[in-house]
């Protein structure tokens, strides 16, 4: 379950840069593209789609890994005995937050696929923008847990 986990994490993770890696290209191939009259139409919504897909797939990764901001210097300074009980802690309130984030975001994704919203320029459907925000919310909702296994568990400890 574990290893399941952990590739569908890092595929995501894999999606959400390349998703970076096109939102980049598809604006330096617009603003080529400018110079001898063949702007890349719908521009704004390619890149925004990309940039916000990138944003959430990789989202899951940064929790598995431990890689988000954290007060490390409290954390470290704490005594052995204090650690785990904090990371803990603040596992359970990560947890909790993302896990309100996703209930409101679908909430919020019935209601704009509802009135059958789209982008601006080439009318993407929004559940496309909003899918991958609800997959990155969902996938790391199992992150989180994952990561406080694997990152205070006695082999990682004193690394």
């Amino acid at each position: 379950m574990k290893t399941a986990a952990r590739r569908l994490i890092d595929g995501l993770a894999v999606l959400g840069v390349l998703a970076y890696g096109i939102a980049a290209l598809v604006t330096v191939a617009d603003v080529i593209g400018r110079r001898f009259g063949f702007p890349i139409t719908g521009v704004v919504d390619l890149v925004q789609l990309f940039v916000v897909s990138g944003a959430w797939l990789v989202m899951p990764f940064a929790f598995a890994a431990a890689t988000h901001v954290s007060v490390d210097l409290l954390l470290t300074n704490a005594p052995r005995a204090v650690q785990l009980p904090l990371a803990l802690f603040s596992a359970v309130l990560a947890f909790g937050l993302v896990a309100l984030m996703l209930w409101q975001g679908y909430l919020t994704f019935q209601t704009r696929t509802m009135f059958g919203d789209r982008s601006q320029q080439l009318g993407i459907p929004i559940a496309w923008y909003w899918y991958p925000l609800l997959l990155g919310l969902a996938v790391s909702l199992v992150a989180i847990p994952l990561s406080l296994f694997t990152n205070t568990s006695p082999e990682t400890a004193d690394e």
